[in-house]
């Protein structure tokens, strides 16, 4: 198992523990419910548009958020992949009260016009966020995201071994999901439309 399947598998257990605890949880989700958990309430970015962010900006809407970068060779790519295909997997209506945030944990190398070229690829209602290294490090420690540099040979330098898994927050800005990396489309997009029905 690699690193970052590691710190993925170990995230995952310790959400299903504290899922146990605090308000009671909904037995329909496909993801781990995590409703009632305290984390995850603050977040101050700016966007790949040169917008200050904060979750506030997004009520009303359900927010999908996930920490990775853009040389990242295979889990954020896949993510943000398998999360653009479960927004057309609903109505178009649905689709439209979703917004996706992407925070760069690589902010030396994520200039806002990589994250303007790279994310929207994906969706282009997607949004790349960026701040100064010590921004990023306060965003991932609200989230109880992990993320370490690792020297790497050959032209990329290094990779950035990062938590997998997304957090979905409801219309009041709300953490209430974990998807754990690899979660089918449709699974997701079950999770988000059961959601926005509430």
């Amino acid at each position: 198992m690699g690193k970052r399947s590691w710190l993925a598998a170990i995230l995952a257990v310790f959400l299903a523990l504290m899922a146990g605890c605090g308000p009671s949880k909904r037995t329909d989700f496909k993801a781990t419910d995590i409703t009632g958990a305290d984390f995850g309430r603050h977040l101050e970015l700016t966007d790949h548009n040169g917008v200050k962010r904060s979750l506030s900006d997004f009520r009303g809407k359900l927010v999908v958020l996930f920490f990775g970068y853009t040389h990242c060779p295979d889990v954020c790519p896949t993510t943000l992949s398998d999360v653009a295909s479960a927004l057309k997997l609903m109505t178009p209506d649905e689709a439209k009260q979703v917004q996706v945030l992407f925070v760069t944990v690589d902010p030396e190398r994520d200039t806002p016009d990589m994250l303007r070229e790279y994310v929207p690829y994906f969706y282009p209602t997607f949004l790349g966020l960026y701040g100064t290294p010590a921004e990023v490090a306060t965003a991932a420690k609200e989230f109880r995201i992990h993320y370490s540099k690792h020297a790497e040979s050959g032209p990329i330098g290094y990779l950035v071994d990062h938590t997998a898994g997304s957090y979905v927050l409801d219309r009041k800005g709300r953490i209430r999901l974990f998807q754990p990396y690899g979660q089918p489309s449709a699974d997701i997009a079950h999770d988000l439309s059961l959601l926005l029905r509430e």
